[in-house]
């Protein structure tokens, strides 16, 4: 008897993490999971999918971690992930993590999960906070009227969390201990479910079970509903269908049913402060969610974030490309000065797309650091709370608005940080529009060249290029949310969390686990983008000149004619598709004058009429993004469908500009 039972507790355990948003799953998940976990998506969605490992006494533990929900309807493809992954993969355990100052709201999907036939632990986390809020929870109390095991947690500071793993995977070893007080549907529509259960007899296939499945049916789900249709005869579907007809008010059963159950359990075990006791965070949010206040909150912060990801990243940026990457290709190019073809390759080609990938690092760990700090703390939501209503104009919801603002540094840590968004058509709209955001390689090329095409009238034309961005991105927003994303619109939901102090590993791991996923995904594109650049520009040889991007850019002649632009221009743009800065070196070597900026500027100034260089000018600012951006795009939608339909979006819109602009502007000027 002792060999089976070894191998038993040597078998891997399976737990599925679960929880509403905002509740401290995440932090939970990495302290639990650290350096192990990967991350994919789950089959056919694109909603990540994270799972790691652990040991425990010896047994190993697998943890999935589901996505965030507040219950277990078809409402979200969220609801339906996490269900479907209970009832179709039958972890060993569910943990379940609640919001402890915020019982009641975080028990309706206990009430849900309790249901499902997997054994379920509630982890109670923001003990503190709780706490600090006057609430008191007698643990062991709601651990005795649940019938279940309840554990309570501080995950900001690591408490508890060894204690919930060794209770699930306790409970995963005995499953036949756990009987739960589970919620029962309101006495008026009893009858009426045990005559569905009876209907649907043994015509429910496994994994699902028919007690389930004819609650669900009651309860109006549109998946359990269509599926139970597949099931049954004819006959037999038509004597559910009257029966459910007849019951439609059952959904409000259900619901008061559930409603009264997690009144008792809080009744039981959880006393209130007095009332007309305000907490710390209802003072917090007389400034934080406030019309006025709550906005110049929000600039604030979100200047300080912008200010600290690229002060803080700047030198380290510097140092990487200065001190790295600089050497490394002079290096190259000294080692292999007999084969300059290979010295170009391996210098310019190879080292230089590297380098662009390995000077992403510094910005992006800033950048993932101070958003882990934001949603972490709980200030996140209330900036997404505050920003709703402007960003619905767009077709999107507040948290949008983060990585849309940090696209004025650079496009890739906005493009990355749409992972805070929990709608994929809301998430992938925001992909689209965030390279329309100038960043500052195309506020630098702004400064440098609006004085040497408007001299002390510099500052109202980049003032008003960087307005018509603004206005650009508006319209797509529009009219992409109106057509492409039409009916994909999801309603703003979002519990506001309590303030608590963010967990420094958690941060840590954050912040690793996204900028590892940035070199995973994105550098391999970059590098073999950066490189392909590279042989249009430097074959046949022997110059730029005479280069397969300048011969593409005589090509296009004709239509850089209608924007007043001669083949050197287009091919500086066509530069700045590796890095907008590529525009001001192509320019130098073409127009002749790299040896000063000085040089360049009276070229252009002599050589390219002033209608033109605005022409040029709003083409760069709406111009594809560079190719790390294209290299995320790709990475975070994980379609070359989408990306190649924003590059091409943003071409037509950009070329339609420099059209417009440069007749616009001679139409002026000849008035």
């Amino acid at each position: 008897m002792s060999a089976p039972r070894q191998v038993q507790e040597k078998k891997t355990i399976v737990v599925a993490l679960a929880g509403p948003p905002n509740v401290g799953k995440s932090t939970i998940f990495n302290l639990l999971t650290g350096l192990s976990q990967h991350v994919g998506n789950w089959p056919g969605k694109t909603v990540e999918r994270k799972e790691g490992t652990l040991v425990r006494d010896g047994t190993p533990v697998t943890v999935v971690d589901l996505p965030g929900t507040y219950g277990l309807s078809a409402g979200s493809q969220e609801e339906r992930i996490a269900r479907d992954y209970i009832i179709r993969e039958q972890p060993d355990v569910v943990v379940m993590i609640a919001n402890a100052a915020a019982l009641e709201r975080s028990l309706y999907l206990l009430a849900e999960l309790l249901i499902l036939p997997v054994p379920v632990v509630l982890g109670l986390n923001m003990m503190d906070v709780a706490q600090s809020e006057g609430v008191e929870i007698e643990p062991h109390v709601l651990a005795a009227a649940l019938g279940l095991p309840v554990v309570p947690l501080v995950a900001s500071r690591n408490q508890g969390v060894a204690e919930l793993i060794a209770a699930a995977v306790a409970l995963a070893r005995a499953p036949e201990t756990f009987r739960p007080a589970r919620p029962q549907i309101a006495s008026p529509h009893r009858e009426v479910l045990a005559q569905v259960r009876a209907l649907l007899g043994t015509h429910v296939p496994p994994p699902y079970e028919a007690d389930w499945v004819a609650l669900k049916l009651l309860e109006g789900d549109g998946e359990i509903t269509a599926l139970a249709r597949s099931w049954l005869a004819e006959s037999n579907w038509q004597a559910i269908a009257a029966l459910l007809a007849q019951h439609e008010d059952a959904v409000l059963d259900i619901a008061g049913g559930r409603y009264e159950w997690i009144g008792r359990m809080v009744r039981a075990a959880v006393t209130r402060p007095a009332v007309g006791r305000t907490s710390v965070t209802d003072r917090l949010d007389r400034i934080a969610v406030h019309p006025l206040w709550g906005l110049a909150l929000l600039f604030a912060v979100f200047g300080s974030t912008f200010w600290l990801t690229f002060t803080l990243a700047a030198p380290a940026q510097r140092w990487l490309e200065t001190g790295v990457v600089v050497p490394l290709q002079r290096w190259a190019h000294a080692a292999l000065a007999g084969s300059p073809r290979l010295a170009g390759l391996l210098a310019d080609g190879v080292l230089g797309g590297a380098g662009m990938v390995i000077t992403f690092v510094p910005i992006l760990a800033v950048f993932f650091a101070v958003l882990a700090l934001l949603e972490d703390s709980g200030y996140l939501a209330r900036a997404a709370y505050v920003m709703d209503r402007f960003m619905h104009a767009l077709g999107l919801h507040g948290k949008s608005f983060l990585p849309l603002f940090l696209g004025f540094g650079c496009n890739v840590p906005a493009v990355l940080g749409t992972r805070v968004i929990e709608s994929p058509g809301g998430r992938l709209l925001t992909i689209l529009l965030a390279p329309l955001v100038p960043c500052s390689a195309r506020l630098a090329v702004l400064v440098f060249l609006t004085p040497v095409f408007f001299g002390r009238w510099a500052w109202a034309y980049a003032l008003g290029l960087v307005a018509l961005n603004l206005v650009v991105l508006a319209l797509v927003g529009i009219v992409l949310s109106r057509t492409v994303f039409r009916g994909q619109r999801a309603a703003f939901i979002m519990e506001l969390p309590l303030y608590h102090a963010p967990n420094a590993r958690a941060v840590g791991l954050f912040v690793w686990h996204n900028t590892a996923a940035f070199l995973r995904r994105a550098g391999s594109i970059i590098l073999v983008a950066a490189v392909a650049m590279w042989g249009l520009a430097s074959f046949p040889g022997p110059t730029i000149e005479t280069s397969y991007l300048a011969r593409f850019g005589q090509a296009l002649a004709p239509l850089g004619q209608l924007m007043g632009m001669d083949w050197r221009l287009l091919v500086a743009l066509l530069a700045s598709f590796v890095a907008k800065e590529n525009a001001i070196a192509t320019l130098g070597i073409l127009f002749g004058s790299q040896a000063s900026a000085q040089g360049l500027a009276a070229t252009l100034a002599a050589l390219v009429a002033p209608a033109t260089g605005l022409a040029f000018l709003a083409v760069v600012m709406l111009f594809i993004p560079c190719v790390a951006t294209v290299a995320v795009m790709r990475a975070e939608t994980r379609s070359w469908r989408w990306t190649l339909f924003s590059v091409v979006l943003l071409l037509a819109i950009a070329l339609a500009a420099g059209i417009a602009v440069y007749h616009g502007a001679r139409w002026l000027a000849g008035r």
